[in-house]
């Protein structure tokens, strides 16, 4: 009777967990090699004055990480563990402090972890006008705020703060945005208030309306911040995420009840132009600014004419009252490009003639 050899020669389980902690130990011999070097570029970076964090650089190394890789580990996974790697050694050239809404649980946590790595020092404010003064005042060296849900639009308290602050965009984070209604218990029975920010309960409200009609819907300043107001009541509820409800120690009474099945937001990275200036071209980027025209006939038309003439394809436009009492707007717009590609400085440069104002909000590469 003769012996499959390939069984023979298959390792048991003890044997393989040997193999893996022996490949985590020449891991984490490199990691650490890699960190000493990062210290080192710290010291440069430090005597030239440079930026210490560069997202365009981060995209670079990660493009080059994947262009190699020949499996089995996904990309998107390759993507994620080098973007931690980065963060790490980054904290050791300089920490960097981000401004998000707060307190712990919030979404805006979440995207800011996406972007930067959880090496971050990260800033909970209890608005979005304390990210803005965080950032702008240099108490935080970037901030992270919503500016737009596919749901229900811009967010408009981000959108005037754009227009009046100093800082500009450098960098989004596109997230799927999962609402989960979260208790003390896991049932819907007894629940009188429900508490979240007003984009959530705006995007929640027919499922409210069909499954708790009578219970309060009350807004509070974060999702996250009506998960902590859930756990000092049992008859509210909070909307947030699967996150908040492991921070807050709450029972997801009901998953996903967002209204629309595909809800996402995207989130601006913001920042000084001191403390990183706009990223160069990436090959798919998004340029964001918000003009005003004279009120006469024809203005708001004549404003789109430059794109058309040069190509230039707009893929977000969105008016907001300038609040003068004189029914005069101004217009938030993307445009797809970079202001270095010739077509996009032409049409900038054209549409800017044609403005009664005009701010370049930031340029920035387009989250995947």
């Amino acid at each position: 009777m003769s012996i499959d050899a390939s069984i023979v020669a298959t390792p048991d389980l003890a044997a393989l967990r040997q193999q893996i902690d022996a490949l985590d130990q020449e891991l984490l011999a490199l990691l650490n090699k890699r960190a000493h070097v990062a210290e080192q570029v710290g010291e440069v970076k430090r005597r030239e004055g440079s930026a210490f964090y560069r997202p365009d650089r981060v995209a670079q190394v990660i493009a080059r990480i994947q262009a190699g890789n020949t499996g089995p580990l996904k990309n998107e996974h390759v993507g994620a563990i080098w973007n931690e790697i980065m963060s790490a050694c980054l904290a050791l050239e300089s920490p960097q402090r981000v401004a998000i809404l707060g307190p712990a649980g919030t979404f805006s946590e979440e995207a800011a972890l996406k972007y930067f790595g959880s090496a971050v020092e990260l800033v909970y404010c209890a608005n979005f006008d304390e990210v803005f003064h965080a950032t702008a005042s240099g108490a935080a060296h970037f901030g992270v705020v919503g500016i737009e849900s596919s749901a229900e639009g811009g967010v408009t308290r981000s959108l005037d703060l754009l227009l009046h602050t100093p800082t500009h965009m450098v960098g989004e984070v596109s997230l799927p945005v999962r609402h989960n209604l979260l208790r003390q218990s896991d049932a819907l029975e007894g629940i009188e208030t429900v508490l979240a920010h007003p984009q959530a309960l705006a995007q929640c409200q027919g499922w409210l309306s069909r499954h708790l009609p009578r219970a309060e819907r009350r807004a509070v300043s974060s999702n996250a911040e009506g998960a902590r107001l859930a756990t000092t009541n049992p008859a509210w509820a909070g909307i947030a995420s699967e996150r908040a409800a492991r921070q807050y120690g709450l029972h997801i009474a009901a998953h996903a009840i967002q209204d629309d099945a595909h809800n996402r937001t995207r989130f601006a990275v913001i920042c000084l132009p001191e403390t990183l200036d706009a990223p160069p071209a990436s090959g798919k980027d998004c340029t964001s600014l918000v003009v005003s025209v004279p009120n006469r006939p024809g203005a708001l038309h004549d404003l789109l004419m430059p794109l058309k003439r040069h190509g230039v394809s707009m893929t977000r436009f969105e008016s907001r009252p300038a609040r003068t009492g004189q029914w005069e707007y101004y217009f938030y717009i993307d445009l797809d490009g970079h202001p270095t590609q010739p077509p996009v400085a032409q049409a900038l440069e054209e549409l800017r003639s044609l403005c009664a104002f005009y701010k370049l909000l930031g340029t920035y590469p387009v989250s995947a």
